[in-house]
């Protein structure tokens, strides 16, 4: 079952490759790279989705996979354990294939519960009157007094 959450995306087309991040939340897909934002939709049926991803262009640089710099791209793909894959074609490019993969990225949770521990400083503890001869000399150092 597609899980809702964060997932990592690689992605190719005959033109190209790229990878981007991507969040799955109630039917609504987000998500972007360096040059491009991805927002849709999905549904879920058991193991199989379906999805309507749309890709703009955010910021000039690299070419995009499909060729223009905006497209809606058709999916279908199914979903085992951690990892999801799907293919589909872009509405204004359909002679080019798109494949995809994304990879559910878990994030860590910290336990409610987690305790601290507190160290107090006692001072009595620390040394006492370190006089330059208890002091380590610096490299190179002479022996003599810089007066002499």
């Amino acid at each position: 079952m597609l899980r809702d959450g964060k997932y990592a995306a690689w992605f190719r087309t005959s033109r190209g490759q790229g990878t981007g991040l991507v969040e799955l939340v109630d039917g609504r897909i987000s998500g972007s790279d360096s040059f491009f934002t991805y927002g849709g939709s999905y549904q879920v049926d058991q193991q199989r989705f379906t999805a309507v991803l749309t890709v703009r262009r955010h910021t000039e640089g690299n070419p995009s996979v499909f060729g223009p710099d905006e497209v809606d791209v058709d999916l279908a793909g199914t979903c085992r354990g951690a990892m999801a894959t799907c293919s589909g074609t872009a509405r204004e490019v359909p002679e080019i294939e798109f494949e995809a993969t994304l990879i559910y990225s878990q994030e860590e949770a910290v336990p409610v519960d987690t305790k601290c521990a507190i160290v107090k400083l006692n001072a009595d503890k620390l040394p006492k009157g370190l006089d330059s001869r208890s002091r380590p000399r610096p490299p190179f150092a002479s022996s003599r007094s810089p007066a002499s």
